[in-house]
């Protein structure tokens, strides 16, 4: 019997160790969020020396290589920071798993700290629309539409990072080829919060009834991205 204890206990520490080294790779993996954001305005102020150098078509191609560089900077880095933050209604922390936080301080803390200047607390405390269509003229909206054909909707459309107000609640949705997810601060989910969900399921997106969508991250955007530019009120 203690020979049996023993095993049980030793294969016990054996599974315990390897989930503490698991853990501690994936915190190498992820860059702390400090490093990540000076990564970003580092590289931003090289985009924006560039740019300022350069003609007329070469700074199209500048804000080409911007915007692939944010879209990855975004959906990648600062999304996998935040995943698993707790939501809460007037949460309002600005550092990715401490606190808690709120789905419109979600979405403009993360465009805030991926160097874009814009009134960060303000905008999260309006309605969704309002800094949407502040942000981007490509706008779209819909009511009373199946989760299936907003789906189909975004499949249609280019590769991408759009923001998508919904009747309380707002998200990142990125498109990538066949894949369409929704990244967001889920009060269905506060204790895990921010996490990234198909569009179709038990989700904020798919129960909404409006739908206000915007494609971020165009030419505009990024140009003001590149020169530090301010977004009014």
């Amino acid at each position: 019997m203690k020979i049996k204890l023993i095993s049980f206990c030793a294969v016990c520490f054996i599974l315990l160790s390897c989930f503490e080294v698991r853990k501690t790779e994936m915190k190498k993996n992820l860059p702390a969020y400090e490093d990540l954001i000076s990564s970003v305005e580092e590289q931003r102020l090289l985009f924006q020396k560039e740019y300022t150098k350069a003609d007329e078509s070469a700074r199209d191609k500048i804000a080409e290589k911007a915007q692939t560089y944010l879209l990855t900077s975004i959906t990648k880095d600062f999304f996998s920071q935040w995943q698993g933050t707790e939501w809460d209604f007037n949460g309002t922390t600005r550092i990715p798993r401490k606190g808690k936080i709120a789905c419109g301080y979600f979405i403009t803390t993360v465009l805030y700290d991926a160097g874009f200047k814009i009134p960060r607390v303000k905008w999260a405390q309006q309605a969704s629309e309002y800094y949407i269509t502040r942000l981007t003229s490509d706008v779209e909206r819909f009511s009373n539409k199946t989760p299936e054909s907003m789906e189909s909707y975004f499949l249609k459309q280019p590769d991408g990072l759009y923001i998508a107000g919904l009747d309380n609640h707002v998200g990142f949705v990125y498109k990538s080829g066949n894949e369409v997810t929704f990244t967001h601060a889920s009060y269905y989910d506060p204790k895990i919060g921010v996490q990234t969900e198909e569009l179709i399921g038990d989700n904020p997106f798919a129960k909404s009834a409006y739908r206000v969508i915007g494609r971020i991250l165009d030419k505009e955007m990024i140009n003001k991205w590149i020169m530090g530019e301010n977004w009014e009120d």
